[in-house]
């Protein structure tokens, strides 16, 4: 008994021991991962939070393209040239997401973000006092360098503290930001440049790029099932890249990434081309018109979320696949008000793909998901890069029919690999 008593003593005597740690059992344990649940105040604010960082990436990045023209004329440079004002930004954009997703392994996601959104709207503040153009093209690039910690970092964001069961409403939404975005900068700065001058057109869209920034911040929740990395693992990052890859169905949402944003960006490059000749005759102000049919894209986007949540995304992607098809399809038409209603379906079937195809991305990856945004948004902008440039091929060599093919072809092969991620993912 006293022997017993003894041991029992020793026991609980621990802190006589001065070489025995005392280890918490939630140090052994894995830590339960806490998610912010729609309907909850934490949800909605997220999703506001990252709606005004998407409206604020795309808003900052388009605002240059309809004030290309004015460029042309007051640097008195050719079209071409001024095309660098975009071309620049979206090219570093691609290699900063894609670098973005190693170092924002080693950074909170929220501090990362606002720095990123806070130092786009100050360089586009400093395009519109500048008075060298490349003095405007090395801001712009270094704009896009910045923009770059924005997309991937927020989608990995959506993938690690929105419950599972809400992440598509939430995605979409992030997603309607970021059309609402391209609309606002495309159509916003037009109309500022063309009333007062595009030096204000461009203050008065940094000066709300800086507001929508703060309003992010002050907005989004912290991180809670996110640690930071110390020091940077070349070893870690080429590994969690490769072993995305290896995921089978990764790799075709991927590709639906590309082709969707490519179909999107070879309609909307070239139908000004047709619509400026007869027998339509078109003005800049009227094709500029055009980008308002964004607002689909916005609703699409939010309701793909929606529907992916409650009926399943791999029943919604294809969907929005065959609306894009019928857009494109449709465009062939002489008739104007069908063409316009071409534009709509592709428009909206492009937000709905896109939007499901984002959230499937956070879903199916394992771990890393930032890793994995990056992956699918560096294939999403190649597609506008690649596929853009190569349709225009296509409309010299036969005018819109051969666009029209072109965009199809890619729509069909984006089709073949959702209905393939979707059996892959049943397995």
């Amino acid at each position: 008994m006293q022997r017993a008593a003894d041991k029992q003593t020793d026991i609980l005597d621990i802190p006589s021991r001065p070489n025995l740690k005392i280890v918490p059992s939630e140090a052994i344990e894995p830590r339960e991962k806490q998610f912010l649940v729609r309907g909850t105040p934490a949800y909605r604010r997220a999703s506001i939070a990252l709606f005004l960082s998407g409206f604020a990436t795309f808003s900052l990045l388009y605002c240059v393209q309809p004030l290309m023209p004015i460029f042309a004329e007051h640097f008195a440079i050719s079209p071409a040239a001024s095309s660098l004002s975009l071309s620049l930004s979206t090219g570093l954009l691609a290699f900063a997401i894609f670098c973005a997703a190693a170092v924002s392994e080693s950074f909170p996601r929220r501090s990362l973000m606002f720095f990123s959104l806070l130092g786009a709207a100050i360089c586009t503040i400093a395009c519109a006092l500048v008075s060298s153009w490349h003095a405007l093209l090395v801001i712009r690039a270094l704009e896009g360098l910045l923009l770059g910690g924005v997309p991937a970092v927020a989608m990995a964001y959506l993938s690690e503290e929105i419950d599972p069961r809400g992440l598509g409403a939430s995605m979409g939404l992030y997603i309607a930001g970021n059309a609402f975005g391209g609309m606002a900068g495309r159509v916003v700065t037009g109309m500022l440049a063309e009333f007062f001058s595009w030096r204000i057109a461009l203050g008065a869209l940094g000066v709300i790029g800086l507001a929508a920034a703060v309003g992010f911040f002050l907005l989004l929740p912290a991180s809670r099932n996110f640690t930071p990395r110390k020091g940077f693992n070349a070893r870690f990052h080429i590994g969690a890249w490769v072993g995305h890859i290896s995921n089978p169905a990764l790799p075709l949402l991927f590709s639906i990434g590309f082709l969707a944003m490519g179909t999107f960006v070879t309609v909307y490059n070239y139908i000004g081309f047709r619509l400026v000749e007869a027998p339509y005759s078109l003005n800049q102000t009227e094709l500029g018109l055009i980008f308002t049919v964004y607002v689909f894209g916005i609703a699409g986007s939010w309701i793909a979320g929606l529907l992916g949540d409650r009926f399943g995304h791999f029943v919604v992607l294809p969907a929005g696949i065959a609306l894009s098809m019928t857009g494109v399809a449709m465009t062939l038409s002489a008739s104007l008000p069908l063409i316009i209603l071409g534009i709509v379906l592709l428009t909206s079937g492009f937000f709905i793909a896109h939007s499901v195809a984002s959230a499937l991305v956070g879903r199916l990856a394992r771990g890393t998901k930032g890793h994995a945004s990056a992956l699918y948004l560096l294939s999403y902008y190649l597609g506008s890069s690649v596929a853009g440039s190569v349709g225009g091929y296509f409309w010299g060599a036969d005018g819109w029919k051969a666009v029209v093919i072109f965009a199809l072809t890619l729509l069909a092969l984006g089709m073949v690999a959702a209905l393939g991620a979707a059996k892959l993912s049943r397995r």
